[in-house]
C-alpha cells in the first residue's frame, strides 16, 4: 500500500504566507503526497511549483461555510481550473440542507461538478459536525446523485472534524459510488490508520509530514 497517496497536504489557513505554501510543495514532492491543497488564491503558485510531478493540485470552493451562491461556486471552480486545479473541494450548501431545500443543494453541486467537466474531480465536503444522523446521509445521497467522486467530512474550521464512525456511516452511503476524505482533526498517526480503517479513501490534514514520520 503506498500511504503516501492517501494525502492531501494542506495549507488553508488565512494567514499562510507564500514562504509556507512553498513549504508545502517541497514536503509534497518529496514524499509524494497525492495532493496539495489550498484557498483558491494560491492555485497558481502551486501549479507551477507541482508542474510535471504526480502531485495533484487541489483548491476549496465556497471555503469554508458553503453559504454562497452557486453562480459563485461555479466562477470560483473555472477560475481554479484555469490556475491549475485538477481536485476541487466545494462545500456543501448547509443551511439549503437543513431546511430540506434538496434540489437547491443538489443543483449547486451538479453545477460545480459540471464546471469541473472532465479537467478536475470533485469531492464535496458535507461538515459533518453540523449535521444530523440523517442530513449526513442525505448529504451523501445527493452528492452521488449530483456524480461528484467524492464525499469528504469537513472543513476542519467548523467545531468539529473527522470521526471513524462518521467516515464508516458515509462509506456505507456512497456504496462504492463515491469515494471518502476524512478531514478535520488528523493530526497524528493512530488517528490517520482508524480513518483508513473506517474506510477512508483520502486525508486531509496539515499533519501529514508528523503522520508519515510517525509510521
Amino acid at each position: 500500500m503506498r500511504y503516501e497517496k492517501y494525502f492531501d497536504h494542506t495549507i488553508l489557513k488565512p494567514d499562510a504566507s507564500k514562504e509556507e505554501v512553498l513549504k508545502i510543495c517541497e514536503e509534497a514532492l518529496k514524499y509524494n503526497f497525492m495532493s496539495v491543497c489550498v484557498n483558491q488564491y494560491r492555485t497558481k503558485l502551486v501549479a507551477e511549483q507541482l508542474k510535471g510531478s504526480e502531485v495533484k493540485v487541489c483548491t476549496v470552493v465556497g471555503f469554508p461555510l458553503g453559504a454562497v451562491s452557486t453562480e459563485v461556486k461555479v466562477f470560483e471552480t473555472q477560475q481554479a481550473i484555469k490556475d491549475g486545479a485538477q481536485e476541487i473541494d466545494m462545500v456543501l450548501n448547509i443551511g439549503a440542507l437543513k431546511d430540506k431545500e434538496y434540489d437547491i443543494v443538489k443543483e449547486d453541486i451538479k453545477r460545480v461538478k459540471q464546471a469541473c467537466s472532465e479537467k478536475a474531480i470533485l469531492k464535496v465536503i458535507i461538515e459533518t459536525c453540523l449535521l444530523t444522523e440523517e442530513e449526513k446521509e442525505k448529504a451523501c445521497e445527493l452528492s452521488i446523485e449530483a456524480k461528484a467522486d467524492f464525499v469528504k467530512t469537513s472543513t476542519g474550521f467548523s467545531k468539529g472534524g473527522a470521526t471513524p464512525e462518521d467516515v464508516t456511516l458515509m462509506k456505507k452511503v456512497v456504496n462504492g459510488k463515491a469515494l471518502v476524505k476524512a478531514s478535520g482533526g488528523i493530526r497524528d498517526y493512530e488517528t490517520a490508520e482508524k480513518m483508513i480503517e473506517a474506510g477512508a479513501d483520502r486525508l486531509g490534514t496539515s499533519a501529514t509530514v508528523k503522520i508519515i514520520e510517525q509510521k
